[in-house]
């Protein structure tokens, strides 16, 4: 456990260490409230329409202001992880350290697991930067916390499937770049696998809708928290980390 922990703090650092991390909580943070402004604008635009008709039911401030926003956050983490995980091995290789964390006295899974842990903890703080916005609607309205809780938990484990598919592609190459592409469009095939569900058989259709990352986050963004999904993500993230380390291993047998 401390030699995970401290492969986490090592990439920790590492992405403060240059503009990464900051660049990357930034770019986030900014977009969320971005969205959060424009979002909260309609939101006060159709409660005002609503005041002046007269008898309208009360908006559901969760279901049409919280929702959208969280919905809008998941579809930028596809954008913003890979800039996260590209450099995990990359940098390594290219730099020519992964020899002496290969050959050191760690175990694939320690290294595998320290530097999903690293990446995670980021992802999470640029998560945690995007409760500034959710804070200001407790101060001034009054949300359900559960259904919140619950969206936050989904992207949570959706951004653990992406650093995991992040980490088998960059433990793959030694380009940066490379690694970054190619794991955004992995990302986004999984976004959109289920678009062409209709275009096929039924049986077919039902693995397209399983396998996809979105029909599975649908759930957490109401709120609902159902055991099926939390399987699904976490089996994929464990699926990921067990072939990152079979990639590991063929590196060190390579070295």
């Amino acid at each position: 456990m401390n030699n995970m922990l401290a492969i986490a703090h090592k990439e920790l650092k590492s992405y403060f260490a240059s503009p990464t991390g900051y660049i990357v909580i930034a770019v986030f943070a900014l977009l969320m409230g971005f969205f959060f402004d424009a979002i909260l604008e309609i939101y006060l635009q159709q409660s005002l329409q609503f005041a002046g008709a007269g008898g309208a039911p009360q908006m559901n401030v969760n279901d049409q202001l919280v929702r959208p926003l969280l919905l809008n956050g998941s579809v930028m983490v596809l954008f913003v992880l890979p800039m996260i995980t590209m450099r995990t091995y990359s940098e390594e290789k290219r730099s020519g350290t992964i020899e002496l964390l290969l050959t050191s006295p760690l175990t694939d899974f320690e290294i595998v697991m320290g530097k999903f842990l690293g990446a995670m903890t980021l992802y999470a703080a640029m998560l945690a930067v995007t409760l500034i916005d959710i804070a200001l609607l407790f101060v001034w309205g009054n949300p359900e916390w559960i259904p919140i809780a619950g969206a936050y938990l989904g992207l949570l484990l959706m951004g653990g499937c992406f650093v995991a598919i992040g980490l088998l592609v960059s433990s793959m190459t030694r380009n940066q770049v490379v690694a970054g592409v190619v794991t955004w469009a992995v990302f986004l095939m999984l976004w959109v696998i289920n678009w062409v569900s209709g275009s096929v058989g039924p049986q077919m259709q039902g693995v397209l809708e399983y396998l996809s990352f979105t029909g599975h986050f649908d759930d957490f963004s109401r709120g609902i928290i159902d055991s099926k999904h939390v399987i699904y993500y976490v089996s994929f993230i464990a699926f990921g980390l067990f072939l990152t380390m079979r990639s590991v291993d063929t590196e060190r047998w390579k070295g």
